[in-house]
């Protein structure tokens, strides 16, 4: 873990640790992985000074739009342009 981790993620890491050894995961890498997921969480919950700001846009589908374009054609409403 990182300096500035708090006690409450050392704890979290060592028992992802213990997790993954008890299921055989990630053979000689159980550190390894169980850091980047806490690091990751840490990110993302604003704990690092590279934290993520905000979320990503969200994308809508070209089906979603079509579908909503045609059905007011279907109606008959017209666009207003």
């Amino acid at each position: 873990m990182p300096r500035g981790a708090s006690p409450k993620r050392e704890r979290e890491a060592k028992k992802l640790e213990r997790k993954f050894k008890k299921e055989k995961r990630y053979k000689g890498r159980e550190d390894e992985v169980a850091a980047r997921i806490v690091n990751k969480q840490r990110a993302a919950a604003g704990e690092t000074k590279t934290a993520h700001k905000h979320k990503p846009p969200r994308r809508t589908t070209s089906r979603r739009k079509s579908r909503s374009s045609h059905s007011r054609a279907r109606r008959g409403t017209k666009s207003a342009s």
